[in-house]
């Protein structure tokens, strides 16, 4: 299911839009590292960093997870051109290491987190003064819904697209269709827990010292794509 999201976030370049969000996160921070945060399999950032490479050519993005992908992990570092790592050890996006500093991001896992996670995953980079950047491909409505009501049929579609090419994949998408199960019910259950624009305000405004940072939460257009966005960094 990560290889297949993958493959979607890299080939439609899914979160074009947001480079430019990304771009001040790492201006704003000053430093040449993103910490990545709850990866999965690596989403877009085999796309991402080619618009990301043209300014900063000596960025470094550091894959983690709370359940570390290695294989998947692995594939991106060989790919990514010298741009790639990864932690090998559980990381827990509320409490971050110390010693992982850079600029902070989570691609569609935001999410994921109950609110007063996800509300911690904020007040940790507060606390440690870290710039952190939330993006999300999709929205809670009934467009989205319905996009992704039929996600199944795009499964279907694309796996004869995906390389290396895996007997598994082929097992468990068309002989026992165990994926696009898995990936209709994961987009389903995303559009209804995506948090809007008002509820990530809403959650800034109760964090201790929140007001030592900027924020800026909204919408970019990419395409047929929407974008949602936090970007949160030190008023220093």
């Amino acid at each position: 299911m990560t290889d297949f999201l993958q493959f979607v976030t890299n080939q439609f370049d899914l979160f074009k839009g947001s480079v430019p969000i990304l771009q001040k996160g790492l201006e704003k921070s000053g430093q040449s590292q993103i910490i990545d945060l709850a990866s999965g399999g690596g989403g877009a950032w085999l796309k991402l960093i080619k618009h990301l490479e043209k300014s900063h050519p000596n960025l470094k993005v550091k894959l983690t997870d709370y359940y570390p992908n290695h294989r998947a992990f692995k594939k991106i570092v060989q790919q990514g051109n010298g741009h790639f790592d990864f932690e090998k050890a559980s990381v827990n996006a509320l409490q971050v290491p110390k010693n992982l500093k850079g600029f902070r991001t989570q691609f569609l896992s935001f999410h994921h987190f109950k609110p007063a996670d996800a509300q911690q995953i904020l007040q940790n980079a507060v606390d440690n003064q870290a710039v952190i950047g939330i993006f999300e491909a999709q929205k809670r409505s009934v467009a989205h819904f319905i996009q992704f009501f039929f996600s199944p049929i795009n499964v279907l579609l694309m796996t004869p697209f995906i390389r290396p090419f895996s007997l598994g994949r082929f097992l468990f998408t068309y002989l026992i269709p165990i994926v696009p199960i898995f990936v209709w019910w994961d987009g389903l259950v995303s559009v209804l827990r995506t948090y809007s624009v008002a509820e990530m305000e809403a959650m800034t405004k109760d964090l201790k010292h929140g007001d030592s940072f900027e924020w800026e939460i909204g919408e970019v257009k990419n395409g047929p794509v929407v974008n949602l966005y936090l970007l949160g960094y030190p008023k220093k």
